[in-house]
């Protein structure tokens, strides 16, 4: 592009130069000249229009070119941004996996616990059982004790 701004810089330059010699010459060319002088004025307007069109357009060209480099320092940072998202991702990903087998070993031990309390539970009613079976043959054996003592003493020894 700017080879081609250049290039209209240089042919808008000549055109120029060839309209003013023209205008010197249709100048000295006094009254058969006339028409040719107002053929170069409009020569030169052209070239003085080529010559600002350029201008326009390398302004339009370096706006662009600021432009595109100031979207490709954005789209940079856009791609480091989500570098830095998907890092933050796979981070949380394997928060929540760490978190999963957590949660699955806290349920083993809670299953484990539970079994236990069964089992302190099963034990403990059988412990129960038992003690009201104790009790009811210490009861017995009491009673017994009672009838023997009283059958002792109503018994007359020589």
């Amino acid at each position: 592009m700017n080879d081609a701004i250049t290039k209209i810089y240089k042919i808008a330059f000549q055109t120029n130069i060839l309209s003013l010699n023209a205008a010197v010459e249709a100048a000295t060319a006094g009254e058969a000249g006339k028409g040719f002088t107002v053929v170069a004025q409009e020569v030169r307007n052209l070239a003085n229009r080529s010559a600002e069109a350029a201008k326009e357009i390398k302004e339009l060209v370096e706006d662009a070119n600021l432009k595109a480099n100031d979207g490709k320092k954005v789209s940079d940072e856009m791609i480091v941004g989500y570098k830095d998202l998907n890092n933050q991702i796979t981070e949380t990903i394997t928060i929540l996996e760490n978190g999963s087998s957590a949660s699955k070993e806290q349920m083993t031990g809670i299953e484990q616990i539970e079994d236990a309390v069964t089992m302190l539970d099963k034990v403990t009613q059988e412990n129960a059982s038992e003690a009201n079976q104790v009790r009811t043959i210490a009861n017995d054996v009491s009673k017994m004790a009672n009838e023997l003592v009283n059958d002792a003493k109503n018994k007359q020894f020589n």
